[in-house]
């Protein structure tokens, strides 16, 4: 039954994914979209290392801090548009990394003196 499913998805966004491939090729090169993932990935990763937490572990900021100023420099083609890609994805990594971090150590139960 898995696989029939599986299967059926398959065959049901295959072509959609074809028919639209020149249409995401159209969006990776316009400008606007870095900065649209950009201004989604700050609240969001601000809200993920801030939210609950009384006491935040200020490693973690720091990480986010230069992850993000690493996606606005690639957004902004900064220092110029060679680096927009490399920046960009390092800059996704480490924020990948806070947030993993983030998650463990949420997870780990606290400890008394």
């Amino acid at each position: 039954m898995s696989l029939s499913g599986l299967c059926l998805i398959h065959c049901l966004a295959l072509p959609v994914l074809a028919v639209s491939l020149p249409i995401m090729g159209a969006f990776a090169k316009a400008q606007w979209v870095h900065w649209a993932f950009v201004a989604l990935a700050a609240p969001v990763s601000m809200l993920a290392l801030f939210g609950r937490a009384p006491h935040p572990s200020w490693p973690l900021v720091a990480m986010a801090t230069v992850a993000l100023g690493l996606l606005v420099a690639g957004a902004a083609g900064w220092p110029d548009h060679d680096w927009e890609t490399a920046l960009t994805v390092v800059g996704g990594l480490v924020l990948a990394g806070a947030h993993a971090v983030n998650w463990r150590r949420k997870r780990q139960p606290h400890r008394k003196g």
